[in-house]
């Protein structure tokens, strides 16, 4: 990958819902002051309920959820977003999306039908047909919301060979062999995870041997290596760290998983304790190690993202829309409030982007 950067300025990308507002401003663009750890609002995108957004490998293009299936937008040289097109996902709206590590196809996720969509990228970033559809089948384990597949979070292996789809109403990551020149997937695998677990996020290490997943209900991060042999793949459990110190987990929920730009942190969240919790990441050996763990002072830290710098960390908190800002000082362990809230309606997530910086993916 060839990469080529202009400067060191930032602007941060947020998703929210828009369900009841005036405004249908699902994205809001921030210049970010690195020095101080806060942001400006500078531009505000209209787009309903955006629940989840995503920049392609090369930083030319960000991806959407919305209501009526996704959206794709170019990211000019101030960080600016100009439309590109839209397109259906054949199906009830998703919740989180993602690409191949080539941005060929765009990989989406349906929590509420339980189905993995494919589809074709163009070399101009803007989105194609649906290349392939597949629902995921079966009862859970909980009467309720957990009864049916939910299909929650969608990674791609950094050999860019398998997709993986976490179901958290069926307690597992279902594998697939991925044909990245048709955009076609097959079974050939399941990571089996503890009944009532519910896998919500999942993260690839830099050098992509490592998988970590956070489960929602069980409020704890796995780690599995990842290996293959003979064309095919294995997930082996390493390690298993607790989000929550509480022996009950009902009535907490983890959230976010994000690691740092350079890959030496993770970061997660828990909504009912409203915390925080940093994770020091051994590369070697992709264990981790609990460093911070606070109070983000807000209701449900949907999200939660350390800055470019390390030096700072801002909680995207949906329940009492708001985003509250810390200074981060990792050689003592400490995260200290640098100012007051700011308020957005139910932030969702948010995504630094590095203004001037593209990276060649794609040949063609």
């Amino acid at each position: 990958m060839a990469k080529e950067t202009k400067k060191d300025s930032y602007v941060a990308y947020v998703a929210s819902y828009t369900s009841g507002s005036k405004e249908n401003y699902g994205i809001r663009i921030y210049d970010v002051d690195m020095k101080n750890g806060r942001l400006t609002e500078k531009e505000k995108v209209k787009i309903t309920n955006s629940s989840y957004i995503v920049l392609s490998h090369s930083r030319e293009t960000l991806y959407s959820i919305t209501d009526a299936g996704v959206e794709a937008y170019h990211i000019e040289d101030d960080g600016s977003l100009t439309i590109l097109n839209k397109a259906s996902i054949n199906g009830m709206r998703g919740c989180y999306i993602n690409m191949d590590q080539h941005d060929k196809f765009l990989v989406c996720a349906g929590y509420h039908d339980g189905k993995v969509t494919i589809l074709e990228l163009k070399e101009d970033g803007s989105i194609g047909k649906i290349t392939d559809e597949k629902f995921h089948k079966g009862l859970g384990t909980i009467a309720g919301r957990n009864h049916t597949p939910h299909v929650q979070c969608i990674k791609v292996t950094k050999d860019n060979k398998y997709l993986l789809a976490a179901d958290l109403g069926m307690d597992r990551v279902n594998v697939y062999r991925f044909d990245t020149e048709n955009g076609k997937i097959s079974d050939i695998d399941v990571i089996h995870c503890d009944q009532e677990s519910s896998p919500r996020h999942m993260q690839f290490s830099q050098d992509g041997k490592f998988l970590y997943v956070v489960f929602e209900q069980q409020c704890s991060i796995n780690v599995y290596q990842y290996t293959e042999e003979k064309g095919l793949p294995s997930f082996e459990e390493i390690q298993s760290v607790q989000n929550s110190d509480e022996q009950d987990t009902i009535g907490v929920a983890s959230s976010a998983l994000k690691f740092s730009d350079d890959y030496n942190y993770l970061v997660s969240s828990v909504a009912g304790e409203n915390n925080v919790i940093v994770y020091k990441v051994d590369k070697e050996t992709g264990l981790l190690t609990k460093k911070i763990e606070l109070p983000i002072s807000g209701e449900y830290p949907k999200d939660a993202c350390l800055f470019p710098d390390n030096k700072h960390l801002v909680s995207l908190n949906q329940e009492s829309s708001t985003m509250t800002f810390f200074n981060v000082n990792f050689d003592k362990n400490t995260l200290v409030m640098n100012g007051p809230e700011m308020k957005v309606d139910r932030p969702n997530c948010i995504v630094f982007h590095k203004l001037g910086e593209r990276i060649k993916v794609r040949d063609n």
